[in-house]
């Protein structure tokens, strides 16, 4: 299993240079990963500064050598595919090879998509989605691209330079368990990021319900044609200064099956954009199973 820090893309972490010390200190006390939120708003009648995930990704690249970088998750549907892909190429480029891609539909979508004007029919997002998706996947190969599909059209495009991991970067997608599209969606990419309907963002997830969600992503990778290894990025606030604590609750999950533990502040927390607790419980470090 290997570990990760995840923090917003407001408040205190609206600020690149804060996110490069994150990053600093993750990668020195022997994290494995760093994402970050990719929000335009969020409780949007509070106030906060928000700062762009791409922007904050880049000082953290630059900063750093080894820890993956990127974002949980990016709300493909709302981006212009061919930008987003030159974003990540770029972050790709900078960080020498160390980007992982997390997507979904995004949300509140009311927030994210309806504050702007743009459709909060999921069924259309979720289209979106999936056709954007497979736009990035050529865009990064370097190839030429021609594209009439049903929500985007690409006349004869090659987005240079290709991303530096071949063919592609890694794509993990999330989605809430127990509904299967979005499973279905993931066990076609690289990994799965689960959220659950009665364990939200920072709550450790129920064994039972973990290896279930296994289950069922690895039988629909099972049906399809896929070999590569694939990820189960799972997450929660755990007591960091407890290592038999910490143990207890990652443990189990483990043996469920997860590859990736995501340490998460609890989403209602009033600290949950503010550096001073993450930096604490990053310099505990990561688990030790």
């Amino acid at each position: 299993m290997r570990f990760s820090i995840n923090i917003p893309n407001f408040g205190d972490f609206a600020d690149p240079r804060t996110v490069a010390k994150v990053a600093v200190a993750a990668e020195e006390a022997g994290w494995d990963g760093l994402f970050v939120w990719d929000h335009v708003v969020h409780r949007k009648h509070e106030g906060r500064p928000f700062g762009d995930p791409w922007m904050l990704l880049s000082a953290a690249a630059l900063a750093t050598s080894r820890i993956r970088l990127g974002t949980l998750v990016t709300p493909v549907a709302r981006r212009r595919p061919q930008q987003l892909a030159r974003q990540v190429a770029t972050l790709d480029a900078v960080s020498g090879g160390r980007v992982t891609f997390g997507a979904g539909l995004g949300g509140p979508i009311e927030d994210e998509y309806a504050s702007f004007g743009d459709t909060t029919d999921t069924r259309v997002l979720a289209e979106r989605l999936d056709e954007g998706l497979e736009l990035l996947r050529r865009y990064w190969s370097g190839e030429p691209v021609h594209h009439d599909g049903r929500h985007y059209r690409v006349r004869d495009v090659t987005l240079l330079p290709a991303t530096v991991q071949r063919p592609r970067p890694p794509v993990w997608v999330a989605g809430f368990w127990p509904n299967r599209p979005p499973m279905r969606r993931a066990a076609r990419w690289d990994g799965v990021v689960p959220l659950f309907t009665d364990a939200r963002h920072g709550h450790v997830p129920p064994v039972d319900q973990v290896r279930d969600l296994v289950a069922y992503v690895r039988k629909q990778r099972e049906d399809g044609p896929f070999d590569a290894p694939f990820d189960i990025v799972l997450g929660g606030a755990t007591p960091g200064g407890d290592a038999a604590g910490t143990r207890a609750v990652i443990g189990p999950l483990a043996e469920a099956g997860a590859t990736w533990w995501d340490e998460r502040q609890i989403q209602t927390s009033e600290a949950i954009d503010r550096l001073a607790p993450v930096l604490r419980r990053i310099e505990q470090g990561p688990p030790h199973l």
